[in-house]
């Protein structure tokens, strides 16, 4: 298994592998946001008592965890390793396909989404979960409320949907780059993977951006 992390290849799968799990997670996280514009209260059920200190919870956390943090080190590496072998024309390949924005600016789109990322587990992680676990005083039980507030100051929700932006970027050259890593690049199948990766980026992207705004609006909680 030493290829995995030795050979470029085996880099490449373990990158691909790591952002379609995270591609699944990110699917679910959406999914249950969109639950807020419906009822705080189910969201509080899920969000307390479904996904709270629970150790299957936790079990899930430090897998989720880990991907993410396998993915920005490959990321990172493969960059690095690229620009290394190729120079000024680390983009270009064999096939001489058009390169996009996006696949020019992985890393930067990474990184962005990294510093997102920290701010988004101080904001809710940490005053959920983190707190709850190591008995730290203000742990948060009120989750939908949690996520009213922060949403309130419209300075937040603007850097949020900017980051959704760069996520939607991201993904939609991530999505077709991952599963051509592990082994999908017939090129009639490929053209219908990115129409299906600009797909799926865009829903989760446009449906975390949704929820922000709408509950900025106070458009949110219709049932409650």
């Amino acid at each position: 298994m030493s290829w995995l992390i030795k050979s470029s290849i085996g880099r490449k799968f373990v990158q691909s592998i790591s952002g379609l799990f995270l591609i699944l997670f990110l699917l679910f996280h959406v999914s249950m946001n969109l639950v807020l514009l419906f009822s705080y209260e189910t969201y509080d059920f899920l969000a307390n008592d479904i996904l709270g200190a629970n150790w299957w919870a936790i079990v899930g956390t430090g897998v989720i965890a880990a991907g993410f943090v396998i993915h920005i080190i490959w990321g990172i590496i493969l960059t690095i390793q690229n620009r290394r072998a190729r120079g000024k024309e680390r983009y270009a390949s064999a096939s001489k396909t058009q390169t996009t924005w996006s696949s020019q600016n992985m890393l930067v789109l990474g990184l962005f989404l990294l510093f997102f990322l920290i701010a988004h587990f101080m904001q809710f992680w940490y005053q959920m979960q983190f707190k709850e676990l190591f008995m730290i005083e203000g742990a948060r039980h009120d989750s939908a409320e949690l996520v009213a507030e922060v949403f309130s100051n419209i300075w937040v929700v603007i850097f949020y949907v900017l980051a959704f932006v760069a996520l939607w970027f991201h993904l939609t050259h991530g999505f077709w780059s991952a599963l051509h890593s592990a082994g999908l690049n017939n090129g009639v199948w490929m053209k219908r993977i990115k129409v299906l990766g600009n797909v799926v980026a865009t829903v989760i992207c446009l449906g975390f951006a949704i929820v922000a705004i709408a509950v900025h609006l106070g458009y949110s909680n219709l049932l409650g």
